[in-house]
Formats: C-alpha cells, structure tokens, sequence
C-alpha cells in the first residue's frame, strides 16, 4: 500500500522517561495481545501465527538451520507466540523410529533488549525448551560477538527479529543497527502492524476500541483491576494506544526507505548485492488489519 504521509520523526508518549511504568507494562501487554489474540470470524489469523508462517514459507526446510534472536523483545512481545506457531507448523509424527533419530531439532529462539526483562522473560521461557533470552543488556548497534559465535559454533546462522520495533530508531541509529546487522548476522525481518496508510490509522482507532471491549477479560487476566479505571474512569490507556498507534504509522518505513538505509549504512555497494529483499502485506483484519513484513536473507546463505 502506498503512504498516505511522508515519514515524520515524532515522538510516542510511551517512549518518555516521565510517562509512568505501570500504564507503559498495561501498553505492553496490551500490544502483545494485539500480535497473539485470534478472535474467530473477524480475524483470519493472529499476526504472530502469520509472521510464523511468513518465516516457515520464506526459509522452508532450511529454517532449522537458524536461530532466530529479537532484538527488541520489550516484555516478551509476539517472539513466545510466533515460536510456539512456527515449531507447531513444522514439526510432524516421524512414521519410524528410524526417521524420528534424524529429524532436525526445533527452531531456537531468543530474546534480547537494551533494557531486558529477565523476570519476565523466564516465564516464558519456561513454557518453552525453544526460547531463551539474555539477562545482559544487548544493544543492536553492537551486538555482543559472543552471542553471534555462540550460535556459529552450533553451526547456527542468525537472523534478526525487529517486531513492531524498527520503527523507533532514527535513521541514524537505523543505520548503526543495519550496519551491524549486515556484517555479522545472515538476515533479519522486520514485522510492522502500522504503516503510513489511511487503513494504518484506522487500524490504530479500532485497537483502542478494541482495548475498552476487551479490559474486563484481560484486567481479570492480568489480575490488575486498576486497568479498568485507566480505560474507563480515566481513558489514558485507550487514548495513548490510539495516539502512539497514530505515531508509529508515521514512523514506519516502507521497504525502499530500508533500502536506503542499508545502502547509506557504510557498507560498499558490492556487500549490499549480496543481499536479498523480499516484502509484502498479510491480511488479518479484512480492511484495516494487516502486517507488513520485510525479510533480508544472504544470497549465499540461501539453500
């Protein structure tokens, strides 16, 4: 889809040091139900189940030779649930005992953040021999190199997740990531719910909407009834999802601006051939709710 708006560089309210944690936790868990809720006949799929199955597709049966880490994983975000999707779609009941000794183990997972939270993290970690995290802060501009030859040592490649998160980072701090990126990992994905369409900004109304009908259910889920005064005595929860829904549509790339970015990010023109670029849009909504995906792999790396 086309933008409907130039790319502007504003600022989310949840980004600011003042704006108080616990509605910024409510935030977050919000946007996780956002990517793993499937509410059956108004949703084909939930947006994790659909970037799993983006990566299934893309890779194929060389998928079990990565390991895939989320640079930006906040809370937990959709990388537990896209997991879960992903291994469940590629795993089979071998026919032999034979065949069951060879099949190819699951997917490794991993999560990582400039402000981790391991408390957080362990609990879904522990629902999950295939997800992992790192308890350290992990910056994308420069990664750890361990972390990268840990995963070469098992004769992994990695590639990186940016979930709902890309959009955050100044060009240049883009530029920094992507650098680093291209120079030590063999791909990354970028997996966006907002984009600088007119269904992007309607897609944003309908979430806050979605989030008054849906306050009762989760407050009681979350076993945090204070939620339910933010979003109906004092509707700041709604509001700000709504507003900073609003900015990250603003904020969000299209594929030929990550482009130029990989092009400006200091590499020679013959290291970025050695890439390849794929992008598109899955429906999830009928209309308004879509995820839009880029996904860059290594030519070479590609069996």
């Amino acid at each position: 889809m086309a933008p409907l708006l130039p790319r502007m560089q504003v600022f989310e309210i949840a980004d600011q040091e003042w704006f108080p944690q616990f509605l910024r936790t409510h935030m977050q868990a919000a946007l996780t139900a956002a990517w793993t809720t499937h509410i059956p006949l108004l949703q084909s799929s939930s947006p994790a189940r659909i970037v799993a199955r983006l990566l299934s597709h893309h890779f194929g049966p060389s998928i079990h030779n990565y390991t895939f880490i989320d640079f930006c994983a906040g809370a937990g975000g959709p990388t537990p649930s896209i997991e879960k999707h992903l291994n469940a779609s590629i795993s089979t009941s071998p026919p032999s005992y034979a065949e069951a000794a060879t099949a190819p183990p699951p997917v490794q997972f991993i999560l990582t953040d400039l402000h981790p939270h391991p408390a957080l993290w362990s609990a879904a970690a522990s629902a999950s021999p295939n997800l992992s995290y790192v308890s350290s802060s992990v910056d994308a501009s420069n990664v750890p190199q361990h972390l990268i030859n840990d995963q070469k040592q098992k004769g992994k490649k990695v590639f990186r997740l940016f979930n709902l998160a890309f959009h955050h980072f100044d060009d240049t701090l883009a530029r920094k990531i992507l650098r680093n990126t291209l120079e030590t990992s063999d791909g990354f994905g970028i997996f966006e719910l907002q984009d600088r369409s007119l269904s992007g900004f309607l897609a944003c109304c309908l979430f806050g909407l979605g989030a008054m009908v849906m306050a009762p259910y989760y407050a009681f889920l979350w076993g945090a009834p204070l939620a339910l005064v933010w979003t109906y005595l004092v509707p700041a929860l709604p509001a700000v999802l709504v507003f900073d829904g609003w900015m990250s549509s603003l904020r969000t790339r299209t594929v030929g601006e990550v482009k130029d970015l990989m092009g400006s990010c200091g590499l020679g023109e013959g290291e970025i051939r050695k890439w390849e670029v794929r992008s598109g849009t899955e429906r999830f909504i009928p209309g308004v709710g879509y995820v839009n995906w880029i996904i860059v792999t290594r030519k070479e790396s590609q069996e």
